[in-house]
Protein backbone atom coordinates (compact mmCIF):
# COMPACT_ATOMS: atom_id res chain seq x y z
CA UNK A 1 0.00 0.00 0.00
CA UNK A 2 1.20 3.77 -1.04
CA UNK A 3 0.33 6.68 -0.07
CA UNK A 4 -0.45 8.78 -3.65
CA UNK A 5 -2.45 11.81 -2.76
CA UNK A 6 -4.77 13.91 -0.72
CA UNK A 7 -7.66 15.98 -0.68
CA UNK A 8 -9.22 18.84 1.93
CA UNK A 9 -12.59 19.58 3.01
CA UNK A 10 -13.77 22.17 5.68
CA UNK A 11 -17.07 21.49 7.39
CA UNK A 12 -18.72 23.43 9.98
CA UNK A 13 -20.01 22.55 13.44
CA UNK A 14 -23.75 24.40 13.64
CA UNK A 15 -23.31 24.48 17.54
CA UNK A 16 -27.31 26.50 18.30
CA UNK A 17 -25.82 28.08 21.46
CA UNK A 18 -23.02 30.53 22.17
CA UNK A 19 -19.51 29.50 22.93
CA UNK A 20 -16.74 31.13 23.92
CA UNK A 21 -14.38 32.12 27.06
CA UNK A 22 -12.60 34.40 28.96
CA UNK A 23 -11.30 36.08 26.19
CA UNK A 24 -14.55 36.17 23.59
CA UNK A 25 -17.15 34.69 22.57
CA UNK A 26 -19.66 34.20 19.49
CA UNK A 27 -23.33 34.08 19.06
CA UNK A 28 -25.32 31.42 17.64
CA UNK A 29 -21.46 29.72 17.07
CA UNK A 30 -20.70 28.03 13.90
CA UNK A 31 -16.96 26.90 13.67
CA UNK A 32 -15.05 25.61 10.83
CA UNK A 33 -13.73 22.17 10.75
CA UNK A 34 -11.09 21.39 8.61
CA UNK A 35 -10.65 17.74 7.04
CA UNK A 36 -7.79 15.71 5.08
CA UNK A 37 -8.19 12.64 3.25
CA UNK A 38 -5.13 10.74 2.08
CA UNK A 39 -5.49 8.69 -0.90
CA UNK A 40 -4.01 5.25 -1.31
CA UNK A 41 -2.95 3.13 -4.24
CA UNK A 42 -5.18 0.10 -2.64
CA UNK A 43 -8.29 2.33 -2.56
CA UNK A 44 -8.42 3.14 1.20
CA UNK A 45 -8.48 6.09 2.34
CA UNK A 46 -7.89 7.72 5.77
CA UNK A 47 -9.57 10.78 7.28
CA UNK A 48 -8.04 13.16 9.62
CA UNK A 49 -9.75 16.13 11.23
CA UNK A 50 -7.47 19.44 12.36
CA UNK A 51 -5.75 21.79 10.07
CA UNK A 52 -4.97 22.58 6.95
CA UNK A 53 -2.19 24.64 7.99
CA UNK A 54 1.18 23.30 5.42
CA UNK A 55 0.09 20.47 3.90
CA UNK A 56 1.56 21.17 0.39
CA UNK A 57 5.12 21.39 2.00
CA UNK A 58 4.38 18.62 4.85
CA UNK A 59 2.88 15.77 2.17
CA UNK A 60 6.13 15.38 0.46
CA UNK A 61 7.65 13.75 3.49
CA UNK A 62 4.86 10.95 3.49
CA UNK A 63 4.11 10.88 -0.50
CA UNK A 64 4.78 7.44 -2.20
CA UNK A 65 5.29 5.60 1.73
CA UNK A 66 3.53 3.05 3.37
CA UNK A 67 0.85 4.62 5.57
CA UNK A 68 1.54 1.35 7.69
CA UNK A 69 4.57 2.93 8.63
CA UNK A 70 2.72 6.13 10.71
CA UNK A 71 5.45 6.95 13.52
CA UNK A 72 7.89 7.26 11.25
CA UNK A 73 6.36 9.43 8.91
CA UNK A 74 5.05 11.56 11.68
CA UNK A 75 9.03 12.32 12.59
CA UNK A 76 9.69 12.44 8.66
CA UNK A 77 6.90 15.60 8.70
CA UNK A 78 9.12 16.88 11.62
CA UNK A 79 12.16 16.26 9.49
CA UNK A 80 10.45 18.14 6.45
CA UNK A 81 10.05 21.22 8.15
CA UNK A 82 13.23 21.12 9.75
CA UNK A 83 14.64 25.03 9.43
CA UNK A 84 11.43 26.71 9.83
CA UNK A 85 9.98 24.14 13.04
CA UNK A 86 7.42 22.40 13.52
CA UNK A 87 5.43 24.34 16.12
CA UNK A 88 2.63 26.52 15.89
CA UNK A 89 0.19 26.10 12.80
CA UNK A 90 2.22 23.98 11.28
CA UNK A 91 1.80 21.40 13.89
CA UNK A 92 -1.65 21.27 13.18
CA UNK A 93 -0.94 20.11 9.33
CA UNK A 94 1.51 17.61 11.01
CA UNK A 95 -1.67 16.21 13.25
CA UNK A 96 -4.33 16.58 10.93
CA UNK A 97 -1.88 14.42 8.24
CA UNK A 98 -0.96 11.49 11.14
CA UNK A 99 -5.11 11.29 12.28
CA UNK A 100 -5.39 10.18 8.61
CA UNK A 101 -2.42 7.91 8.59
CA UNK A 102 -3.51 5.66 11.66
CA UNK A 103 -7.21 5.93 10.42
CA UNK A 104 -5.31 3.88 7.23
CA UNK A 105 -3.36 1.66 9.32
CA UNK A 106 -6.06 0.43 11.33
CA UNK A 107 -8.51 0.15 8.07
CA UNK A 108 -6.25 -2.22 6.35
CA UNK A 109 -5.92 -3.75 9.61
CA UNK A 110 -9.66 -4.44 9.54
CA UNK A 111 -9.62 -3.02 13.36
CA UNK A 112 -11.13 -0.44 15.45
CA UNK A 113 -7.87 2.21 16.10
CA UNK A 114 -8.20 1.41 19.61
CA UNK A 115 -8.28 -2.37 19.40
CA UNK A 116 -4.93 -1.53 17.15
CA UNK A 117 -3.27 0.58 19.69
CA UNK A 118 -3.35 -1.97 21.83
CA UNK A 119 -6.54 -0.98 23.87
CA UNK A 120 -8.72 -3.52 26.12
CA UNK A 121 -11.52 -1.43 27.05
CA UNK A 122 -13.94 0.53 24.65
CA UNK A 123 -14.67 2.71 27.38
CA UNK A 124 -13.57 6.37 27.90
CA UNK A 125 -14.45 8.14 30.70
CA UNK A 126 -15.20 12.28 29.99
CA UNK A 127 -16.57 15.45 31.41
CA UNK A 128 -18.98 18.00 30.32
CA UNK A 129 -17.24 21.28 28.91
CA UNK A 130 -19.67 23.83 27.49
CA UNK A 131 -17.52 26.62 26.31
CA UNK A 132 -20.39 28.34 28.34
CA UNK A 133 -18.90 31.87 29.21
CA UNK A 134 -21.68 33.42 27.17
CA UNK A 135 -24.41 31.43 28.35
CA UNK A 136 -27.15 32.30 30.89
CA UNK A 137 -28.14 31.00 34.33
CA UNK A 138 -31.28 29.25 32.87
CA UNK A 139 -29.06 28.14 29.42
CA UNK A 140 -25.71 26.35 31.82
CA UNK A 141 -28.77 24.71 34.00
CA UNK A 142 -30.17 23.36 31.12
CA UNK A 143 -26.99 22.25 29.06
CA UNK A 144 -25.48 20.38 31.90
CA UNK A 145 -28.31 18.93 33.25
CA UNK A 146 -28.68 17.23 29.17
CA UNK A 147 -25.18 15.75 29.98
CA UNK A 148 -25.93 14.79 33.37
CA UNK A 149 -28.77 12.99 31.84
CA UNK A 150 -25.99 10.83 30.38
CA UNK A 151 -24.35 10.27 33.16
CA UNK A 152 -21.76 12.66 33.69
CA UNK A 153 -20.48 13.26 36.78
CA UNK A 154 -18.01 16.43 36.22
CA UNK A 155 -17.77 19.62 34.49
CA UNK A 156 -15.99 22.38 33.29
CA UNK A 157 -16.82 25.77 33.83
CA UNK A 158 -15.28 28.44 31.47
CA UNK A 159 -14.56 31.55 34.13
CA UNK A 160 -11.53 33.81 35.35
CA UNK A 161 -13.45 37.44 35.28
CA UNK A 162 -16.15 37.94 37.59
CA UNK A 163 -15.47 36.13 41.01
CA UNK A 164 -19.11 36.22 41.99
CA UNK A 165 -20.33 34.71 38.89
CA UNK A 166 -18.00 32.02 38.82
CA UNK A 167 -19.09 31.15 42.61
CA UNK A 168 -22.93 31.13 41.68
CA UNK A 169 -22.12 28.75 38.11
CA UNK A 170 -20.13 26.56 39.48
CA UNK A 171 -23.00 25.90 41.44
CA UNK A 172 -25.38 25.48 38.88
CA UNK A 173 -23.25 22.89 37.39
CA UNK A 174 -23.07 21.07 40.68
CA UNK A 175 -26.74 21.29 41.03
CA UNK A 176 -27.19 19.75 37.86
CA UNK A 177 -24.59 16.80 37.96
CA UNK A 178 -25.67 16.25 40.82
CA UNK A 179 -28.68 13.99 39.62
CA UNK A 180 -25.42 11.15 39.31
CA UNK A 181 -22.98 11.80 42.47
CA UNK A 182 -23.38 13.57 45.89
CA UNK A 183 -19.96 15.41 44.90
CA UNK A 184 -19.69 16.58 41.20
CA UNK A 185 -16.73 17.16 40.18
CA UNK A 186 -15.94 20.78 38.73
CA UNK A 187 -13.41 22.59 36.63
CA UNK A 188 -12.36 26.07 36.30
CA UNK A 189 -10.69 27.05 32.89
CA UNK A 190 -9.45 30.83 32.98
CA UNK A 191 -7.75 30.38 29.08
CA UNK A 192 -4.32 32.40 29.86
CA UNK A 193 -6.35 35.48 31.20
CA UNK A 194 -4.26 35.62 34.36
CA UNK A 195 -0.79 36.70 36.06
CA UNK A 196 0.19 34.36 38.86
CA UNK A 197 -0.44 36.18 42.13
CA UNK A 198 -4.09 36.98 40.29
CA UNK A 199 -4.33 33.19 39.82
CA UNK A 200 -3.11 32.71 43.61
CA UNK A 201 -5.79 35.32 44.90
CA UNK A 202 -8.79 34.22 43.01
CA UNK A 203 -7.89 30.74 43.03
CA UNK A 204 -7.70 30.49 47.22
CA UNK A 205 -11.53 32.64 47.24
CA UNK A 206 -13.03 30.16 45.38
CA UNK A 207 -11.26 27.13 47.38
CA UNK A 208 -13.43 28.49 49.98
CA UNK A 209 -16.81 28.09 48.20
CA UNK A 210 -15.89 25.48 45.88
CA UNK A 211 -13.65 22.25 46.03
CA UNK A 212 -12.43 22.85 42.56
CA UNK A 213 -10.35 19.59 41.35
CA UNK A 214 -8.15 21.49 38.62
CA UNK A 215 -8.04 24.90 37.14
CA UNK A 216 -6.69 25.40 33.56
CA UNK A 217 -4.65 27.93 31.88
CA UNK A 218 -4.30 29.75 34.79
CA UNK A 219 -1.39 31.02 33.16
CA UNK A 220 0.11 31.76 29.72
CA UNK A 221 1.22 28.35 28.46
CA UNK A 222 4.70 28.81 28.21
CA UNK A 223 5.19 30.03 32.12
CA UNK A 224 6.64 27.04 33.86
CA UNK A 225 7.86 28.58 36.96
CA UNK A 226 4.50 30.32 37.15
CA UNK A 227 2.66 26.74 37.45
CA UNK A 228 4.75 25.33 39.61
CA UNK A 229 4.66 28.07 41.55
CA UNK A 230 0.71 28.36 41.57
CA UNK A 231 0.25 24.75 41.95
CA UNK A 232 2.11 24.65 45.59
CA UNK A 233 -0.34 27.88 46.73
CA UNK A 234 -3.46 26.24 45.94
CA UNK A 235 -5.26 22.59 46.50
CA UNK A 236 -6.53 22.16 43.59
CA UNK A 237 -4.57 20.39 40.05
CA UNK A 238 -2.76 22.77 37.52
CA UNK A 239 -4.08 21.43 34.28
CA UNK A 240 -2.44 22.86 30.94
CA UNK A 241 -1.06 22.22 27.78
CA UNK A 242 -3.65 21.78 25.04
CA UNK A 243 -2.22 24.57 23.20
CA UNK A 244 1.80 23.25 23.61
CA UNK A 245 2.68 21.71 19.47
CA UNK A 246 5.09 19.53 20.07
CA UNK A 247 5.93 17.05 23.18
CA UNK A 248 9.07 18.77 23.00
CA UNK A 249 7.46 22.15 24.41
CA UNK A 250 6.45 20.15 27.54
CA UNK A 251 9.87 19.77 28.66
CA UNK A 252 10.37 22.95 31.00
CA UNK A 253 6.89 22.66 32.26
CA UNK A 254 7.95 18.78 33.68
CA UNK A 255 11.72 20.52 34.32
CA UNK A 256 9.89 22.73 36.68
CA UNK A 257 7.61 20.48 38.22
CA UNK A 258 4.21 21.40 36.45
CA UNK A 259 1.80 20.90 35.25
CA UNK A 260 -0.44 18.80 38.05
CA UNK A 261 -2.57 17.64 35.41
CA UNK A 262 -0.90 17.43 31.46
CA UNK A 263 -3.14 18.18 29.00
CA UNK A 264 -3.29 17.86 24.97
CA UNK A 265 -5.17 19.20 22.80
CA UNK A 266 -7.33 16.66 20.30
CA UNK A 267 -6.29 18.65 17.22
CA UNK A 268 -2.85 17.60 17.56
CA UNK A 269 -3.36 13.91 16.44
CA UNK A 270 -2.85 11.01 17.49
CA UNK A 271 0.74 10.25 17.73
CA UNK A 272 0.92 13.62 19.42
CA UNK A 273 -1.36 12.55 21.90
CA UNK A 274 0.35 9.08 22.50
CA UNK A 275 3.65 10.08 22.78
CA UNK A 276 2.86 12.69 25.40
CA UNK A 277 0.69 9.95 27.58
CA UNK A 278 3.83 8.03 28.02
CA UNK A 279 6.66 10.94 28.51
CA UNK A 280 3.62 11.77 31.05
CA UNK A 281 3.23 8.36 32.75
CA UNK A 282 7.53 8.44 33.29
CA UNK A 283 6.74 11.48 35.51
CA UNK A 284 3.72 9.64 37.10
CA UNK A 285 1.20 12.64 35.33
CA UNK A 286 -2.35 11.70 34.37
CA UNK A 287 -3.38 13.06 30.88
CA UNK A 288 -6.46 15.09 30.10
CA UNK A 289 -7.11 15.07 26.22
CA UNK A 290 -8.87 18.40 25.79
CA UNK A 291 -11.66 18.88 22.64
CA UNK A 292 -12.58 15.35 21.65
CA UNK A 293 -15.47 17.01 19.24
CA UNK A 294 -12.27 18.62 17.27
CA UNK A 295 -10.93 15.49 16.64
CA UNK A 296 -12.70 11.75 18.09
CA UNK A 297 -9.54 9.81 16.97
CA UNK A 298 -7.72 10.82 20.13
CA UNK A 299 -10.19 9.18 22.08
CA UNK A 300 -9.03 6.04 21.22
CA UNK A 301 -5.21 6.69 22.49
CA UNK A 302 -6.96 6.61 25.63
CA UNK A 303 -7.91 3.15 26.29
CA UNK A 304 -4.21 1.85 25.56
CA UNK A 305 -2.31 3.94 27.82
CA UNK A 306 -2.06 3.73 31.35
CA UNK A 307 -2.40 7.33 32.69
CA UNK A 308 -5.63 8.87 31.06
CA UNK A 309 -7.66 10.79 33.29
CA UNK A 310 -10.66 12.15 31.70
CA UNK A 311 -11.74 13.83 28.20
CA UNK A 312 -13.05 17.02 27.60
CA UNK A 313 -16.30 16.56 25.29
CA UNK A 314 -17.94 20.21 25.07
CA UNK A 315 -21.25 18.43 22.47
CA UNK A 316 -23.26 15.66 21.47
CA UNK A 317 -22.66 16.57 18.16
CA UNK A 318 -20.14 17.31 15.43
CA UNK A 319 -20.35 18.95 11.55
CA UNK A 320 -22.43 18.36 9.50
CA UNK A 321 -21.42 15.39 7.24
CA UNK A 322 -18.88 14.08 9.93
CA UNK A 323 -20.32 10.88 11.45
CA UNK A 324 -18.92 8.65 13.89
CA UNK A 325 -18.80 5.50 15.30
CA UNK A 326 -19.44 5.68 18.98
CA UNK A 327 -21.67 6.74 22.04
CA UNK A 328 -22.20 9.26 24.86
CA UNK A 329 -23.46 7.10 27.94
CA UNK A 330 -22.30 6.40 31.66
CA UNK A 331 -20.80 9.71 32.03
CA UNK A 332 -18.20 8.80 28.97
CA UNK A 333 -17.62 7.58 25.22
CA UNK A 334 -18.25 4.37 24.18
CA UNK A 335 -16.05 3.67 20.88
CA UNK A 336 -17.82 1.19 18.65
CA UNK A 337 -16.23 -1.49 16.15
CA UNK A 338 -16.13 0.70 12.51
CA UNK A 339 -12.65 -0.13 11.44
CA UNK A 340 -10.15 2.71 11.89
CA UNK A 341 -11.09 5.81 13.69
CA UNK A 342 -14.46 5.35 13.75
CA UNK A 343 -14.47 8.48 11.36
CA UNK A 344 -16.77 8.18 7.90
CA UNK A 345 -16.93 12.06 5.85
CA UNK A 346 -20.48 12.46 3.90
CA UNK A 347 -19.32 14.86 0.74
CA UNK A 348 -22.57 15.59 -0.20
CA UNK A 349 -23.63 16.86 2.94
CA UNK A 350 -20.86 18.61 4.03
CA UNK A 351 -20.73 21.69 0.48
CA UNK A 352 -24.83 21.16 1.02
CA UNK A 353 -24.95 22.14 5.06
CA UNK A 354 -22.55 25.53 3.90
CA UNK A 355 -23.90 28.17 5.52
CA UNK A 356 -21.74 32.06 6.18
CA UNK A 357 -18.18 31.98 6.84
CA UNK A 358 -18.08 30.21 10.41
CA UNK A 359 -15.76 31.44 13.16
CA UNK A 360 -15.75 35.11 11.50
CA UNK A 361 -16.07 37.19 14.12
CA UNK A 362 -12.81 39.05 15.51
CA UNK A 363 -14.18 39.64 18.89
CA UNK A 364 -14.17 35.92 19.32
CA UNK A 365 -12.21 33.49 22.02
CA UNK A 366 -9.26 32.76 19.46
CA UNK A 367 -8.22 36.53 19.70
CA UNK A 368 -6.51 37.23 23.71
CA UNK A 369 -7.88 41.05 24.89
CA UNK A 370 -5.75 43.56 24.99
CA UNK A 371 -6.13 43.80 28.83
CA UNK A 372 -5.61 40.20 29.46
CA UNK A 373 -3.92 39.65 32.85
CA UNK A 374 -3.74 43.70 33.22
CA UNK A 375 -6.59 44.07 34.88
CA UNK A 376 -6.50 45.61 39.07
CA UNK A 377 -9.91 43.86 39.36
CA UNK A 378 -11.07 40.87 38.75
CA UNK A 379 -15.01 41.54 38.60
CA UNK A 380 -16.03 41.66 34.89
CA UNK A 381 -16.90 45.60 35.38
CA UNK A 382 -13.28 47.09 35.17
CA UNK A 383 -12.59 48.63 31.86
Amino acid sequence: MKITGYRTLTAQHHWRRAIGDVNGHIVEAVTEVPIVIVETDSGIEGVGIGSHADLDRLFPAIEGEDPRGVSALFDRMLAQVFKSGHAGATYGGVASLDAALWDLKAKAADEPLWRLLGGRDRFVPAYASGLDIALDDEELATLYAEFAERGFVAGKLKGGLDFDADVRRLGILADALAANTARPGLMLDANESWQVKQAVRYVSALEEHVDLIWVEEPLRRWDAVGHARLSTAIRAAVATGENLTGVDQFRSLFEAGAPDVVQAGAVWGVSHMQRLALASAARDLPISPVGYNANPAVAHVMTAVPNHLTTELQAFDFADGVLVDHEFVDGGIVLGDEPGSGISIDEVVIEGARRGDGWANPAGPHMRPVRAGLRVVLDGVER
